[in-house]
């Protein structure tokens, strides 16, 4: 049995520099929290993952979303929580969540393929087993 209540975590402070003319956080900001998540997410339980992006790996973002509840502002303190929906031969898709305090102000979810570049040319690859099993402790 899967366990639900598993979910990696990213904490993270809005900055002015994250908020538009209105004073709230402009909307690619949250896409880009996610590709921190999964940053930190590497560097934290698949850092070999890392050294393998320079001898050709690629984590190609195919698709993302995000569905907004509330708007934030500079200094919000934002969890930003990520689980492993899915993984399907090359591809995984994470979804996200992301709360200030327990209130959920946004829900998103990226698709991800696993590719390996030879010269100009990607090609799907497996999912690395280091990378596998660091999600499977993330997975719904």
């Amino acid at each position: 049995m899967k366990n639900t209540s598993r979910f990696y975590e990213y904490r993270h402070v809005v900055s002015f520099q994250e908020t538009n003319l209105v004073g709230n956080v402009y909307f690619t900001n949250h896409l880009a929290w996610q590709g921190r998540c999964r940053e930190m997410f590497l560097r934290d339980h698949a850092p070999d993952i890392i050294d393998e992006l320079s001898r050709g790996l690629s984590l190609a973002t195919v698709n993302c979303a995000c569905e907004y509840f509330a708007e934030l502002v500079a200094f919000n303190e934002i969890n930003v929580r990520m689980r492993l929906a899915e993984q399907v031969q090359n591809r995984i898709k994470l979804v996200f969540e992301y709360w200030r305090g327990t209130e959920l102000v946004a829900r998103g979810e990226q698709q991800i393929a696993c590719m390996k570049r030879e010269g100009e040319k990607l090609s799907p690859t497996p999912v690395p087993p280091t990378l596998r099993a660091a999600l499977a402790a993330y997975a719904e």
